[in-house]
């Protein structure tokens, strides 16, 4: 089947998992249309049992698109760029050092308190893996993905402060992870030594040469932009800094997803108000909103039926119950570490650390790094428990985020002469 035929299945296929959802379950779109498409796999899986056939050319076409290069090599940097085009970088520095903390050393913290239960947890159900494979697990469901965390605040109602939060940390911590989780499969597979001078290498070629490089290719993109007023070449320009940045990223070793974030931010603050007519500024943003859109809906069909081709066991699915709250305790520790840093300098509301726990979702990026583990690495159990935890966070704790927030952080507020920071 060609590329062409393979796009042309999937499109339609979200379609009209988008059609389903606008029309009769009225969710947000990264939930209804994710929902739908795992409703969609499970019934050809039952259907399996009585037309083989069926199920078997179905797990041929998904088999058939690589869901790690799909999402890593080709999604993630529109996303990542699409998302951040509409964050205000003055919110941003605002919450700077909130957001610097949970997605460095958060995300440090929640890989090793993951990596750590997870290898005590695997031997009470006949598995064994040695601890750095337990560390990548944590380092690749560490992250939140901003693709899931953007599509449902849209729709959630939080307060701006706290989306901007939630948002930013989204936004860089899943650089952050991918750096870590680089680094600990270089040691695991024996290509760099475990110390901290080559971890510190990596982090400075991988995590600081891409925010450096995404602020040149960003600096660049915006005085070409400075000096036009055609706004259908001006769309081109960032298409192309997005596509020729993330590649040229990705040759240079550096991190493309923190690159596409860094100009994404350039182009939506500066570009925004010093480079662009109103004019320009229209439909530059209806131009990448359809993008996020697109691009969305394709990856949580996706998500959905990847059920189709992942294996599991009734012991798999156990276990993966089991480690579903240790991923949220994990996180609410990393998360409740810095705010306890921070809380003699600045104010927070009662329920932060309870809202950035619960809404730092997991997503196709975490699905995707583990479907890049080698089987030696434990790739099919690893992959299975990642799909378990990724399918709870973003269809639970994404439809259950804002009744959260009614409970915890709109209702115990009082009226005070300094109102908290959320």
């Amino acid at each position: 089947m060609t590329i062409f035929e393979l796009a042309a299945i999937l499109l339609s296929f979200a379609a009209i998992l988008g059609y389903l959802n606008v029309r009769y379950l009225q969710l947000p779109a990264t939930i209804g249309i994710m929902l739908i498409s795992l409703i969609f796999s499970v019934g050809l899986i039952l259907l399996g049992q009585v037309f083989p056939a069926l199920t078997e050319a179905a797990k041929h076409i998904v088999g058939q698109i690589d869901f790690n290069e799909t999402l890593l090599d080709v999604m993630l940097s529109y996303l990542l760029f699409a998302g951040a085009l509409h964050v205000d970088l003055s919110d941003l520095s605002r919450q700077r050092w909130v957001i610097t903390i949970l997605a460095t050393a958060g995300v440090v913290v929640s890989t090793v308190l993951i990596g750590t239960a997870v290898c005590f947890l695997l031997p009470l159900f006949g598995l064994q893996f040695p601890y750095l494979h337990c560390l990548l697990f944590g380092a690749l469901i560490s992250p939140t993905d901003p693709v899931a965390v953007l599509g449902i605040l849209k729709k959630a109602g939080v307060p701006r402060s706290l989306e901007i939060k939630i948002t930013g940390e989204s936004l860089f911590n899943d650089g952050i992870g991918v750096v870590v989780f680089l680094a600990l499969a270089g040691i695991a597979a024996g290509e760099h030594a475990f110390d901290l001078a080559t971890v510190g290498h990596l982090f400075l070629v991988e995590a600081v040469g891409g925010v450096v490089f995404g602020a040149g290719v960003g600096f660049v993109g915006y005085h070409l932009l400075r000096r036009i007023d055609h706004y259908q070449t001006e769309v081109l320009i960032t298409l192309a800094l997005v596509t020729g940045g993330y590649s040229l990223a990705h040759a240079l070793h550096t991190s493309g997803p923190l690159a596409m974030v860094v100009a994404g931010l350039m182009i939506g603050n500066h570009g925004r108000l010093f480079a662009m007519s109103d004019t320009t500024r229209h439909h530059l943003d209806l131009f990448w909103e359809l993008v996020d859109e697109v691009l969305n809906a394709l990856l949580f069909a996706l998500i959905g039926l990847e059920l189709l081709v992942i294996s599991y066991s009734p012991k798999i699915l156990l276990l993966g119950v089991l480690i579903v709250p240790v991923v949220v305790a994990a996180r609410f520790l990393s998360v409740s570490l810095p705010i306890a840093i921070l809380k003699p300098f600045r104010a927070f509301s009662p329920g932060a650390a309870k809202m950035l726990t619960w809404g730092g979702l997991r997503g196709g990026i975490s699905v995707a790094l583990a479907l890049s583990l080698p089987e030696e690495a434990g790739r099919n159990t690893f992959l299975a428990l990642t799909y378990v935890v990724v399918v709870f966070s973003i269809a639970v704790q994404g439809m259950t985020l804002r009744p959260l927030y009614d409970r915890f952080v709109r209702a115990p507020q009082r009226p005070t002469a300094k109102p908290a920071d959320t």
